[in-house]
């Protein structure tokens, strides 16, 4: 049962739309997401729920995504959550916009959240939950995710990425992460 909810970003207002901060962004679009009461502690800020399975932790690391892992390898510690336990919301340059699944371990694809998460538990098989936001055309990957997304990019999110990734979400929450994995591995949210 995954019982911590890890939503990579960075903060700051200056990256709020950033297709780095897609996974803040799900968040804040949750059905369930009023209900959540976040306080700063653990490098970032954290929420406690009440799930169906039991208390369930929300957490936006605060310590820029390099070092996201520290903020989770903290609240994991203190609350005694395993890495089996844990999930990562975060962006995928390796998958098409409009697109999200769920994935186990594998490998980094160069996102130094993930870096961050196996540097501070020592492995890279930890569930996650990406958010695809393309491939730039030109080299400069890191001006590409630092970018806000475009208005209909937005609205596509908005409309359809994110309320059909909250169903998937919401599955693993009531059912586990093995039925939301078998059922959203690969999912195309446009059509």
């Amino acid at each position: 049962m995954v019982r911590l909810y890890a939503f990579f970003g960075n903060h700051g207002r200056e990256y709020a739309g950033n297709r780095h901060n897609v996974a803040w962004q799900f968040l804040e679009s949750l059905p369930f997401h009023s209900e959540l009461r976040f306080e700063r502690k653990f490098k970032g800020r954290y929420a406690s729920w009440e799930g169906p399975q039991g208390r369930l932790y929300f957490l936006t690391p605060e310590t820029y995504m390099n070092l996201s892992g520290d903020s989770v390898a903290e609240l994991a510690r203190f609350f005694q959550i395993g890495i089996e336990e844990i999930l990562v919301v975060h962006d995928e340059l390796e998958m098409a916009f409009g697109s999200f699944g769920f994935k186990l371990g594998g490998g980094l694809g160069g996102h130094n959240g993930l870096r961050s998460m196996e540097a501070r538990f020592g492995t890279r098989d930890f569930r996650r939950l990406r958010f695809g936001i393309g491939r730039p055309s030109h080299d400069d990957v890191a001006g590409y995710v630092l970018q806000d997304f475009s208005p209909k990019e937005k609205e596509d999110l908005a409309c359809a990425v994110f309320p059909r990734a909250a169903t998937a979400l919401e599955l693993c929450i009531r059912e586990g992460f093995d039925e939301a994995f078998a059922k959203y591995q690969k999912f195309k949210a446009l059509d």
